[in-house]
Parts: C-alpha cells; sequence; structure tokens
C-alpha cells in the first residue's frame, strides 16, 4: 500500500511535540524546502540554497541531507504529506461515496485558493518540472502522481459501488478528467492571474459530476 493509499484511508500525523528534537529540526528545514521549491523549483533547490534561506551552514544540512538528491526527495516527501493533509483529512470525513467524492474536488480547489503552496501546487510544477529528466527524482514525482490518481480512481469506483454515479462511468477515465480541471485550475490561477479560474474550476467539476449521477 503506497504511502498515499495508507494516510487517505486512515490519516495520522505524530504530534510535533512528540517528535525528538533531531527530527522536528528536520522538519521545520523540510517545510522551508517545501515552500521555496514551490516557488523556485526543485532543480534549483541546493543545500547551499537552502542554507542561505535558513542562515544556516552548509555543513549544519549535510548532517541531514548528504545530497542534493538526497535533500529533494525528502523535500517531495514532505510535501506529499502536506498535500494529503489538506486534501484527504476533511473530505475522509464525510460518507462514503459522491458526498466524499465531491469533498475530495471540492479540497484539492481550495487548496489551490488557500496557497498551501505558496507557488500553487507542488506537484503539478513539479511533474512540469521533471517530466523528462530521468533520475530518482522524476520517479518520486512520478510515484506520487500515480498514488494521487489511484486515489481518485478509487474514490469514483467507491461512489460507483454505493450507487451514486452511473454504471457505464470509467473511473480511470473521470479520474483523467477531474486531475485535468484541477491542473488547469492551477495554471490559470497562478500563471495567467485569472481569479475566476477556481470558481470556473468548481463549475466545471460540478456540472461533470453531477451528469454523471443516478
Amino acid at each position: 500500500m503506497s504511502a498515499m493509499t495508507a494516510t487517505a484511508a486512515a490519516p495520522s500525523t505524530p504530534s510535533p511535540a512528540l517528535a525528538p528534537k533531531g527530527e522536528r529540526t528536520r522538519q521545520s528545514i523540510l517545510d522551508r524546502a517545501v515552500d521555496l521549491a514551490s516557488l523556485e523549483g526543485l532543480q534549483g533547490l541546493t543545500i547551499g540554497r537552502l542554507a542561505e534561506e535558513l542562515g544556516m551552514s552548509k555543513s549544519g544540512l549535510f548532517a541531514h541531507f548528504g545530497s542534493k538528491e538526497e535533500l529533494q526527495i525528502a523535500t517531495i516527501e514532505a510535501a506529499s504529506q502536506r498535500y494529503i493533509t489538506e486534501i484527504f483529512t476533511e473530505a475522509l470525513r464525510q460518507p462514503r461515496g459522491y458526498p466524499r467524492l465531491q469533498a475530495i474536488c471540492d479540497s484539492w480547489l481550495s487548496y489551490i485558493r488557500r496557497s498551501v503552496f505558496p507557488g500553487g501546487c507542488f506537484f503539478a510544477a513539479a511533474s512540469f518540472e521533471f517530466d523528462s529528466r530521468p533520475g530518482p527524482v522524476r520517479d518520486r514525482v512520478r510515484q506520487m502522481m500515480d498514488d494521487w490518481m489511484h486515489a481518485l480512481e478509487r474514490s469514483i469506483r467507491m461512489a460507483k459501488d454505493e450507487g451514486h454515479l452511473k454504471d457505464d462511468v470509467d473511473p480511470a477515465q473521470l479520474a483523467f478528467e477531474l486531475n485535468s480541471l484541477f491542473f488547469g485550475a492551477n495554471f490559470a490561477f497562478y500563471l495567467r492571474d485569472d481569479q475566476q479560474a477556481i470558481e470556473r474550476a468548481e463549475r466545471a467539476v460540478l456540472t461533470r459530476l453531477q451528469a454523471l449521477k443516478k
């Protein structure tokens, strides 16, 4: 079971107050790394750049991350936890089926509107940045996107199983369409500064889902 699948099924995050000091320090470093990467890109995230941002020595950061690649992958993992919390925590409190599917869609668009990542969707940006860059960083971004699409497909399949969606709905096709609307909204809201982008996406998602209800 993937990290996203497991968290989506039963989200649980240890209290920061209970974490050892070293782990809390690492987490605070990664929180800043995530924000910095969302603004400047993962490729530009280096130990030297992060040390400058945090006012730390490079040697201090090397104690936590031994290489640029290790830092990038740890940053992806930290971003995934923020992503999962924002998208799934509230949605999973909704009843199974269509209400939960709608809540996931609402949570995704709300997460963009609230700038959970200051540069927009971390994984939309990382997907475009690394789509043609082979290596472990690309592999981890791809795995996260695969996990997200599988989670979205699963929520659609659950809505079908509950009898809320038409029998001929293809979960993979609908997940593709919804994700395309999400990424399109992110692009329009952040790159084009379209302040109506989220509302347009909300209407498009609602129209599509309602057309498929039984």
